[in-house]
């Protein structure tokens, strides 16, 4: 199978290999960030783009202090400041002050972590709105936290037009995006928006009701809840 987006390999994808009439054979396309690279596979842009973007980053911490800020003065982040974002951004400075306290990596997974030998950085485009991101945030945070080689920085979607717009999902602007960085800046990998579980719920409500309602999104909440980052 060839040319396969990181982000579409999930776990149902996996479970395809099983089937021994099927070649267990990849090619998984991955972004580079090299000029040259880009020029020869025609993309309109070049390496400075992630380069300016990560000079805008900022830590976990300092978006957790911005969330509270935010939460207080009754505020979101980016341009559109509407009721419902200022009221999601309020709902999430909870999620995250809970979910920083009870969040634990399993202990295989936190060791492959802590063993994990190259140096990478976890950009991740987000919005204080999102309440997918409330629930993904602090587990990429609770992840890097156990190794120094593990480096996560955060950019607001809305300041960032043109970098989202290189990792739109199905034409769509859906966050929390994660890019997985080298040394050298390249674009290893991407994930998002959701766990794989989480994207079929949203998918098969779609198809079922053409938008997602209310108390879908409290029911998708509390999937969450008791995935507790497992997933």
């Amino acid at each position: 199978i060839g040319s396969v987006y990181p982000d579409k390999i999930t776990d149902r994808f996996i479970e395809l290999f099983k089937n021994k009439n099927l070649m267990p054979h990849l090619h998984i396309s991955l972004q580079s960030c090299d000029d040259t690279v880009l020029k020869n596979m025609r993309r309109n842009y070049g390496s400075s783009l992630i380069r300016e973007s990560l000079l805008y980053a900022i830590s976990y911490q300092s978006y957790r202090n911005l969330i509270d800020k935010y939460a207080e003065e009754g505020k979101s982040s980016g341009p559109e400041q509407t009721d419902e974002r200022i009221h999601y951004t309020a709902l999430n400075e909870k999620r995250y002050k809970r979910l920083d306290k009870t969040i634990e990596i399993p202990e295989d997974k936190a060791e492959f972590f802590k063993k994990y030998r190259r140096s990478r950085t976890l950009l991740v485009i987000v919005e204080t709105w999102c309440a997918d991101a409330a629930q993904i945030l602090p587990v990429i945070n609770k992840i890097t936290e156990l190794n120094p080689k593990l480096n996560l920085k955060i950019v607001f979607r809305d300041d960032n037009e043109p970098l989202m717009n290189l990792f739109l999902t199905n034409g769509g602007k859906a966050i929390p995006v994660v890019l997985f960085l080298d040394l050298q800046e390249n674009v290893l990998a991407r994930w998002g928006s959701r766990p794989s579980t989480a994207t079929k719920m949203v998918e098969d409500y779609k198809a079922a009701h053409g938008a997602l309602t209310p108390e879908f999104k409290e029911e998708l909440q509390r999937w969450y809840n008791q995935d507790k980052g497992a997933t």
